[in-house]
């Protein structure tokens, strides 16, 4: 019997889950996206170009194309409360409630939740609601701080005392968010991603991942929703010990088990971005959804159906069993426009050279008649699969190189260098 699946957003995130739900011929694939996705396009049977957050529309069209089951991609739609709505009109989502991704959506819940709760891994922190409550603890802090606004803000809101901005900057950047953020002590460490599906109930693990926030090779610049990613045949990584990977899943498993016991109980994905630390895992954030570019990661490796994942997650029947990934490396590399993040050239035309076996996920680009266009945000992702991570990033560099315009991308990513860097890192807090 064939499953009618809608995805919603139009991303790279997004492209990757409809490719992946794509290898089942039983699925009817069906999209809603604000803006035209080629390679999600290509893939569904109808697609609605509309605001994702529109429930009004997205129901409609669900009902239009006998929508069986949603997959939410980015974080809007679940802020907005479309799972909500679309389950209210019978239509089953991979995708917490509105109350549950408060999580991702309200910086100051996610803390308040880990202290109340006595879960590990969660950092000092001041959650402020007035400029002047903000500004009178950092100056009596004394020392660095994370500056967070409290709502959602791309991957792009955070600022690092001490690494991107001093005092000065710290209080004009709280006067520009009007104080409403969450201040967090400076973690110290290297960052590490985490993903899990979740039934409500159960949480099965995905590979480890680690993303490269910053513009430039080097680990410099401004950040930006994510230039690249990697993962290891293991499915682990070389900083990351079993000890510290045993804590930081009993982190998710607990956050897990309170919202069950507090009736919000998640459903969905559950993304864990932890900062490794001399004292071990703390916890930067959690996001309601896949990563982007993490979910490129994972999804290319994904050896199971995931549309027994999906029915496992709506139904409360998830099992180890029902997912499996393939053992072999991952590097996953973006092409963005000139001057990404700050100032991005936008209608560039660029042209894809060989890219020989590496995977192409399309982010956001324009295609009219055939030719490719830069936009405003990341444009293509491409992703190398190998034995080694080292066969995975030459054939992730060497489609990312082939292409050709106004665009540039980070080389460094996936490298044997930079992964001896954060290793080193590691071994010298420890």
């Amino acid at each position: 019997m064939d499953m009618k699946i809608l995805v919603l957003g139009g991303g790279g995130r997004e492209h990757a889950i409809a490719s992946s739900l794509s290898r089942n011929s039983r699925v009817q694939l069906f999209s809603v996206m604000a803006k035209r996705n080629p390679g999600i396009f290509q893939l569904a049977r109808k697609t609605l170009l509309h605001k994702e957050t529109d429930a009004s529309a997205v129901i409609r069209f669900a009902k239009e194309v006998s929508a069986d089951y949603a997959f939410i991609g980015p974080e809007a739609p679940l802020e907005a409360g479309l799972v909500d709505d679309l389950e209210r009109a019978g239509v089953a989502c991979v995708g917490p409630s509105r109350a549950a991704a408060r999580l991702e959506t309200d910086k100051g819940f996610c803390r308040e939740m880990m202290e109340r709760h006595g879960i590990a891994g969660c950092p000092k922190y001041r959650t402020c609601h007035s400029v002047d409550e903000a500004v009178t603890f950092i100056k009596d802090y004394g020392g660095d701080l994370a500056i967070k606004p409290i709502g959602l803000t791309g991957g792009k809101g955070v600022r690092i005392m001490g690494e991107q901005v001093d005092t000065g900057g710290a209080i004009a950047y709280i006067h520009h968010l009007r104080g409403n953020v969450v201040l967090e002590e400076r973690l110290i460490g290297e960052e590490f991603t985490l993903q899990a599906f979740v039934d409500g109930t159960h949480l099965v693990p995905m590979p480890l991942v680690q993303d490269h926030k910053r513009a430039f090779e080097g680990d410099t610049g401004p950040n930006t929703g994510g230039m690249g990613s990697y993962s290891m045949p293991d499915h682990m990584l070389p900083f990351v010990t079993a000890s510290d990977y045993t804590t930081s899943l009993g982190i998710m498993k607990s956050v897990v088990a309170v919202m069950k016991k507090t009736g919000q109980p998640y459903k969905g994905i559950l993304y864990g971005q932890f900062m490794n630390t001399a004292e071990g895992p703390k916890v930067i954030e959690f996001n309601a959804r896949f990563g982007d570019p993490e979910a490129m990661n994972v999804l290319s490796l994904l050896s199971s159906d995931i549309t027994d994942i999906v029915t496992g997650i709506i139904d409360g029947t998830l099992s180890s069993a029902k997912v499996t990934f393939d053992h072999a490396a991952t590097v996953c590399k973006y092409i963005v426009p000139e001057g990404y993040p700050d100032a991005p050239d936008a209608g560039d035309r660029l042209a894809l050279g060989t890219t020989g076996p590496a995977l192409l996920y399309y982010a956001n680009v324009d295609e009219k008649d055939g030719r490719l266009f830069t936009q405003t945000s990341r444009t293509l992702a491409f992703v190398g699969i190998g034995q080694t991570l080292e066969a995975a990033e030459d054939i992730s560099e060497r489609a990312a190189s082939s292409v050709t315009g106004r665009i540039r991308h980070r080389r460094d990513i996936g490298t044997t260098d930079l992964l001896n860097k954060r290793c080193n890192h590691i071994k010298e807090l420890r």
